[in-house]
Formats: structure tokens, sequence, C-alpha cells
């Protein structure tokens, strides 16, 4: 049994605690209160005193990519053009780093994350595995989304779900008490209709969390708006067809079924005040990343509006790729 004592104990769902003590035994807080109360009811603990400090619950990082850390600055010089840095990285990561090194990656990430007093992590991970073992070698807590490979065409929708439920469902059997696992269709311009329709039905019937990239970029917002910009290039390059949704990417997701499922959303900068709306009424909840979005050049979300509207939203750091550092009170 021990007595963490310090200037401040922030319980945050109650007021600041001035001269705050916790007592905590093994992974159990007993109690918290004024160090004078907590003393007076455990004489015999240990009392570790951090003085002039805060004691705090430990930060939600709602939005990261722990698989990637070794590409810290990696990307810098494409950070401009948002599709250049996406092929750069996908195919870095498919060709140049090794199952090793993605795994040792997530596991520095994370830590680097729980020194910045990140206790929990929304990671998306396109190996998956990497970044469930880095939570729970680090004794964190979080969800794994399992993402989807580069999917955009409907006719292999069938075989791309088949292989996504296969990754997802060798990690649950593996969940702990700390860790879950949940599903990542990665964004509305790399996951076709049908697959995105296929994932949301299958996490509703199953009770799965699911978080997906959204409204992100101009080339996004050009893609599913008009049916033009550099995806449509891509698409043409390598077969696929595509049906333009002629819509916003919330509200595409919306006709879908998508949010239905109540989808962790990331980023969220290019949105109306209707998809605001939307993403109200479907108790849908955002990521919030202002520096990544500031890092592409994005632009700046709404997060006045979010909050007007009460809507579940945290903040997350991205990768390091994007970000450079996994620091939510720096994110703040």
């Amino acid at each position: 049994m021990k007595i963490l004592s310090a200037e401040y104990v922030l319980p945050i769902v109650s007021a600041p605690i001035e001269q705050g003590a916790v007592v905590i035994e093994n992974d159990k807080i007993l109690a918290v209160g004024t160090f004078a109360e907590i003393k007076a009811r455990f004489p015999a603990a240990e009392i570790d005193d951090f003085g002039e400090a805060a004691i705090l619950p430990g930060f939600v990082n709602a939005h990261s990519h722990l698989e990637i850390t070794a590409m810290r600055g990696f990307l810098d010089r494409q950070e401009h053009d948002f599709a250049a840095w996406l092929l750069k990285l996908t195919k870095t990561r498919a060709e140049i780093l090794s199952d090793e090194d993605v795994k040792f990656a997530a596991i520095f990430g994370a830590l680097e994350g729980a020194r910045a007093g990140v206790t929990c992590f929304g990671d998306i991970g396109r190996f998956g595995i990497a970044g469930f073992e880095a939570l729970k070698a680090n004794g964190l807590r979080g969800i794994l989304f399992q993402e989807t490979d580069f999917s955009p065409d409907n006719k292999t929708a069938d075989a791309d779900f088949n292989k996504l439920k296969e990754k997802f469902l060798r990690l649950k059997e593996n969940e702990t008490e700390l860790v879950k696992v949940g599903l990542s269709p990665h964004s509305p311009y790399t996951v076709s209709r049908k697959l995105f329709e296929k994932i949301a039905e299958y996490a509703i019937e199953n009770d799965i969390k699911i978080s997906t990239h959204a409204a992100e970029s101009r080339e996004e917002t050009l893609l599913v708006e008009n049916g033009t910009g550099f995806f449509i290039g891509i698409y043409e390059k390598f077969g696929v067809e595509w049906e333009v949704p002629n819509c916003s990417s919330i509200e595409f997701l919306d006709k879908i079924g998508v949010l239905k499922a109540k989808p962790l959303l990331a980023h969220c900068v290019k949105v109306f005040d209707s998809d605001i709306e939307l993403i109200k009424n479907t108790d849908s909840r955002i990521a919030h990343c202002p520096k990544s979005n500031a890092k592409f050049g994005h632009g700046i979300a709404p997060l006045e509006k979010f909050l007007d509207a009460r809507i579940k939203l945290g903040f997350g750091s991205d990768s390091v790729a994007s970000n450079n550092t996994c620091d939510i009170l720096e994110e703040a």
C-alpha cells in the first residue's frame, strides 16, 4: 500500500484538492482526499510525496499509429503533398520495414506516450498485431483498431472483408481486460462502399468499436464530392471502378450506415454544419488532431462547434510521422 501526495490532486470528476493524496494498493485506487485525511485513514502506508506537482488520471490519445513510429521525420519532405506522403508511407511500410522493425517501433511509440502521461490509446494499425502487443507490453489500456488494406473496389469487397475479419478474430482471441480490438476501414478514399457497409453491419451486429479517417483533406473532398483529383488517377492506374458519392464524406458515411456504428472519426477538418449535426445525432465521436492537420496544411477543424454540439471528442497525436511527438498536453 502506498500514499501518493502532491500540492494538487485533480480527480477531474470533482474539484481540485489542495494538498491532496491518493492511496493505491497493487492496481487499485483505494481512496482520494486531502493528505491529512488519507494519512489518518492509512497510517501505516508508505508515502511518496511529489511536492509541487499535480496528480491526475492518465491522458487518452484518441488517435495514433504506433506501428509507424520508426518513420519520425522520414516523410517531412512530403508533408506539403498529402498524396505523395501517403504513397511513400505505404511503400516504406510494405517493402522496407521488416516485421521486427514495425514491432519495435510500436513498442517504443507506446513507451513514448506513457512517458508523456498517456495511459490509454485508440491505435490504428495496418499490421495490427504490432500495436496490440505494444500496448500490452507497456501495461497500457486501449483499443487496437485493425485497419483495412488498400481496398477501394467493390468487386473485391467480399475477399477484402474476409481477410480483415480473419486478422480481427486472430487478435480478439488474445484480448485482455485492458487491451481490446476494433476495426478500422481506413477512409472513404481507400475503402469501397460495399466493404464499408459490410464492416459497419458486422460491427453493429457484434458490438465492435470502429474508427475511420474522415473529412481530413482537400484531396479527399475533391474525390468524394466531385470525383476529381489525385485519387481518381490512382484508381485509373489500378483499374478500380469508383462510384462518386457527390456529397461530403460525413454524409457519405451516414448514407451507407457507418454512422449507425457510432464510429470514432479521426480529423473532421472539412465538415459542414450539416455534417456536425449528423455526427451529433448519431452519437458518433471525433478524434481531434490539430498538430497533424497543421503539418499537412489541411486546415483547422471547427473544435468550438464540436464542443457546442456536445459531441464526444478527444485529442489524438496521429502518427509521429505526421506530428513528430506523442504528447497530448502539447497537442492541447
